[in-house]
């Protein structure tokens, strides 16, 4: 499996922004697609993640009513739509695959996880 994220920027807190993982090489109705992020002089951390069905989404609790992870088949597509953004958020975020959701839950740090995509970054001011 293939995943290429994009959409990463530099926004003021307060303000929003929605990161893409476009998804390839994989039936993308078998497998959990999450979020981590890597904040600088930090250890990967994990954001979110959605099941294959798109009905289970699992949250970090740092992000929980500010993000929401969703996802397009039709395109092989997740999405994190980040609202109300703060200096804290300011990482390095990475889309992840696995062929268990119960992965993102059990690995908080992703050592689990059964594929990578390249980070995106995302810096918010103050």
């Amino acid at each position: 499996v293939q995943l290429q994220a994009s959409g990463g920027g530099l926004v003021q807190a307060g303000e929003s922004l929605r990161l893409s993982c476009l998804v390839s090489g994989h039936n993308f109705y078998k497998i959990a697609i999450g979020w981590f992020r890597r904040e600088p002089g930090k250890e990967r951390e994990f954001v979110a993640a959605v099941g294959w069905s798109g009905a289970l989404r699992y949250y970090a609790d740092s992000v929980k009513g500010r993000f929401t992870i969703s996802k397009d088949a039709t395109i092989n597509t997740v999405y994190l739509q980040m609202n109300s953004l703060r200096p804290e958020d300011t990482a390095v975020y990475y889309c992840a695959a696995d062929h268990e959701l119960k992965t993102f839950r059990t690995s908080p740090q992703g050592e689990g996880v059964d594929a990578w995509g390249k980070g995106t970054l995302v810096t918010v001011s103050s």
